[in-house]
């Protein structure tokens, strides 16, 4: 059984520096996740590639192995050290970024981009098992928040080089300039973050007996707030990647935009709108969920629902400020999801299985949302193309973007469920 712990908690500062470091690795995972978005158009016309292509090279081979690897490294780090497997992460996928750039065909570049996938897999899993046991229960979702701040901002920077330096150099600089400076940053989170003690933050220290992977699994799949909010982020996840993904070329296409103008325009809008959006849900769970437990996921719910009108506005605008504009609510509501959903999964389950149980929602996210929102958008927009020619892109993505109806719907009913499952601290 879990004890009180006589060891002290990390220091105010160690823990803030902890967290930082892990913002910034967290914004390189998503520069190098999503670099090839701002660099669609220029790599199609000269490897010659379909969108359903592309769509394969974004989404499914990417998620497959960064999802499925993600559990095995998971419950490695339930055991050992969380911090260097995140460094070695770094080291991985940054290499494997960078050979992006050498990529003569679409098998090559589809062995890099899985390359980049294997060595992401293992960022996430154990980051959040860190954060957890660096911050207690009523302040982890505004720090998990605050971490996942590093997807708008890695995203937002990505947009920005990527366009840039393809107008002035070409893609392949792009990949070179983004996945080479991850090399240093492994070597500082190895040699300047120090591994958090489990559970030094609740006061309780973990058991030696580490649960499987399969009793883990059982363990969350029998709690039905769980199977509620873990599909409902996995559909939230399907139309923010297919969005993220894909718009960029939206806004190419039906606008005529360079590469450089989509990466600071669109670029601002995720950065900006992003960033409030993950660290607004953050805080806003917290505030209405530390007083009923339910709230947790119902205001992502809520959030959902406001977003359905302004994607009509984004894809049916003939405008490209009105489409812009439209984009601003979707993007700072549609990343309500992210805090709370990993922030609550952390609080369903016994301190070693907080690693494998980030694994397995990561994995389901990432095969749904990941794997199959660009993956579809892809295959509806060359469907639609003999009918609507270069505008079938917008019309696939206004197709996707109703799913989050349907996401709002899960995370009102895993809300129902919430509190009478949550393990408490003194469990």
């Amino acid at each position: 059984m879990p004890s009180e712990i006589s060891k002290p908690q990390a220091t105010v500062r160690s823990r803030h520096y902890a967290l930082a470091i892990l913002v910034v690795i967290y914004t390189f995972n998503f520069i190098d996740r999503q670099i090839l978005s701002i660099l669609i158009e220029p790599v199609k016309a000269e490897l010659g590639l379909s969108d359903t292509q592309i769509g394969l090279l974004t989404g499914f081979a990417f998620a497959l192995f960064y999802a499925t690897l993600g559990i095995p490294i998971a419950r490695l780090a339930d055991r050992s050290s969380r911090r260097n497997l995140v460094a070695a992460s770094v080291g991985i996928w940054s290499a494997m970024t960078a050979l992006c750039g050498v990529a003569q065909n679409f098998w090559h570049l589809l062995a890099a981009r899985i390359g980049v996938g294997i060595g992401e897999a293992g960022c996430s899993p154990p980051a959040h098992s860190m954060i957890a046991d660096l911050y207690p229960a009523h302040q982890r979702a505004t720090a998990l928040g605050i971490y996942s701040l590093g997807i708008p901002f890695g995203i937002m920077f990505g947009l920005f080089a990527g366009g840039v330096i393809n107008d002035l150099f070409g893609w392949r600089a792009a990949f070179f300039v983004v996945g080479l400076p991850g090399l240093a940053l492994a070597l500082v989170m190895r040699f300047t973050v120090s591994e958090p003690m489990r559970g030094a933050a609740e006061g309780r220290v973990a058991s030696d007996n580490q649960p499987s992977v399969k009793e883990t699994l059982a363990y969350l799949l029998a709690k039905r707030s769980f199977r509620h909010l873990s599909f409902a982020a996995a559909l939230t996840a399907f139309v923010g990647y297919g969005f993220v993904v894909w718009a960029p070329s939206f806004l190419i296409r039906s606008y005529g935009l360079s590469t450089s103008e989509v990466g600071a325009q669109f670029g601002l809008i995720l950065g900006v709108a992003g960033g409030v959006g993950i660290f607004l849900g953050g805080y806003l769970a917290d505030k209405f969920g530390q007083n009923d437990p339910k709230w947790y996921l119902w205001v992502t719910a809520i959030a959902l629902l406001i977003i359905l009108p302004f994607n009509l506005v984004v894809y049916l605008s003939d405008t490209l400020t009105y489409a812009l504009l439209g984009m601003i609510v979707p993007v700072m509501l549609g990343n309500f999801y992210q805090a709370t959903s990993f922030s609550q999964t952390q609080g369903l389950v016994e301190l070693r299985m907080r690693a494998v149980a980030a694994g397995i929602l990561l994995f389901i996210i990432n095969i749904i949302g990941l794997g199959l929102g660009p993956q579809l958008v892809g295959i509806l927009s060359d469907l639609l193309e003999p009918s609507y020619q270069t505008e079938s892109l917008r019309y696939a993505l206004l197709i996707c973007s109703l799913i989050n109806a349907w996401a709002a719907w899960h995370y009102y009913i895993g809300g129902k469920y919430l509190k009478e499952e949550l393990v408490t601290e003194g469990h």
